[in-house]
């Protein structure tokens, strides 16, 4: 029943962070090259666009006009003058030397670029291009630079195209925008989809989870309604099917407990009544006295295991009553040690009784029942504290409740069964003790009757300490 509620807590945190992941590093990708992509292809297309532009300027310039250096620079200053294209190009003509002769910007006439493209230019005698930073302003561009040659081969010059990169980076970083934009719809998509779709999940497993802990606790025979057809409906009908056998085989057990203990009543009652009546026969010998008292003893034993039994079944099917009236639980505690003094004194064992109440303190509940857990406590106390040859008893009034505990010094419980000492026929794997093993789950559901709690640990300092805590209030009967 743990593993279900484990998975529908942790299903969706799982479920969500593996697909997230996955989509989320998918969209990253998937952005990252079409970034890339976008980046290249608009430098591409305007580098494109630059050297072609240069490459038919210089053709022409060689073909029809660059006769001398003297029609080359006549030319070059015509051809800057009447450049349309002012707006968004800037024209430079630059000597092999690396300044700017002439410029469709007057500003720059006159200064050198210092770019790699103009010394690859004159020295490769093709066209080359640089893309940064201009110097002065900072600002992004990109040129290209086509080698002015004479008819001989003899490059005499360099025609610049520059070009400003704003619009182009305003353009790629719009795409980028985008590209992320939709990348964040579809994880949000995906977010959202996930969520109905875990919620399909996670919804009928959370009610499978809730009737699970509730056939845990003990409701054995109810049904998880199944409206599933998938793996959930499998699950479901394997779980009622558990719950129904569970709940038959609880009756059979509860049946044949009850039965068995109401036959062994009668035998048990006669053996002990002849046992008592023999062992005061004046015509006994030491031997056959010693005989009939170890009869009686452990007829005794098996009545006291028989009562457990029957109390037991009747806890189970509804049969349990309280005979409720106003206790003094001190007194009723300490008329339980007293009856217990002589079997401590047997088992040469101390009892040591702390009680700060000094006044009369009642509390609503059944005096009887309340004894008959003290003295299966005592009597626990006494089996398994033995080494520790003493029994702390302590009693404590708070505002609205008051703590009782029993304390052995013996070798305690394993840590790894405590949580399972007041199962219905438990035994711990240390116990060496004859037993029916549902003492304490009886007396946890008598307190429980009472609207209080018992709870059993390894004392600090060695030992076992059983704790009971009882409501001042009247809320007997809240279990």
């Amino acid at each position: 029943m743990g593993i279900l509620a484990r998975f529908s807590q942790g299903l969706r945190q799982r479920w969500l962070r593996g697909t997230l992941l996955i989509v989320s590093a998918v969209v990253v990708v998937a952005v990252c090259i079409y970034s890339v992509t976008i980046y290249n292809y608009y430098y591409a297309t305007v580098r494109t666009g630059l050297e072609s532009k240069a490459k038919t300027a210089t053709d022409f310039f060689a073909n029809y006009v660059a006769k001398s250096y003297a029609d080359y620079y006549d030319s070059a200053y015509r051809y800057a003058e009447t450049f349309k294209e002012g707006d968004r190009l800037e024209l430079q003509f630059v000597d092999t030397d690396g300044r700017i002769m002439l410029s469709s910007m007057t500003i720059t006439s006159g200064a050198s670029p210092n770019t790699p493209d103009v010394k690859t230019a004159v020295e490769s005698s093709q066209i080359s291009s640089w893309v940064g930073k201009r110097s002065g302003t900072g600002e992004r561009v990109m040129a290209a630079s086509a080698p002015m040659i004479y008819a001989d081969g003899e490059v005499i010059g360099v025609m610049r195209y520059v070009t400003s990169l704003k619009r182009v980076d305003m353009q790629v970083f719009m795409n980028i925008l985008v590209a992320t934009g939709i990348g964040a719809l579809v994880l949000l998509l995906v977010f959202f989809l996930n969520l109905v779709f875990i919620r399909s999940v996670i919804t009928p497993v959370s009610e499978i989870t809730k009737m699970s802990k509730r056939i845990a606790e003990g409701s054995y025979g109810i049904q998880i309604t199944n409206s599933y057809q998938d793996e959930i409906g499998e699950m479901v009908g394997s779980i009622n099917e558990m719950s129904m056998k569970i709940a038959q085989t609880e009756k059979i057990q509860t049946e044949f407990i009850s039965s068995i203990s109401h036959e062994l009543r009668t035998p048990l009652t006669a053996i002990t009544g002849w046992g008592e009546t023999l062992i005061y026969n004046e015509y006994l010998d030491s031997e056959s006295r010693r005989g009939i008292a170890i009869i009686l003893r452990e007829a005794r034993r098996l009545t006291k295991m028989v009562e457990e039994l029957l109390e037991f079944t009747r806890m189970e099917d509804g049969r349990f009553t309280l005979n409720i009236e106003m206790v003094d639980i001190a007194a009723e505690l300490e008329d339980a040690i007293f009856a217990c003094r002589e079997l401590l004194h047997q088992d040469e064992l101390e009892i040591d009784y702390i009680s700060d109440v000094d006044d009369e303190l009642l509390i609503p509940g059944d005096p009887n029942r309340l004894r008959q857990v003290f003295l299966n406590l005592f009597d626990n106390a006494i089996k398994y504290g033995r080494e520790g040859r003493r029994i702390e008893v302590t009693i404590a009034a708070e505002t609205d409740y008051v703590k009782i505990s029993i304390r052995d010094f013996g070798p305690g419980a394993p840590e790894d069964e405590l949580e399972n000492i007041k199962m219905k026929f438990y035994k711990g794997s240390n116990s060496k003790e004859r037993g029916s093993g549902i003492g304490l789950a009886v007396c946890e559901e008598i307190i429980r009757y009472h609207g209080g709690t018992m709870s059993l640990a390894n004392a600090a300092g060695g030992g076992f300490v059983a704790s009971i805590i009882l409501p001042l209030s009247n809320t007997v009967g809240a279990g």
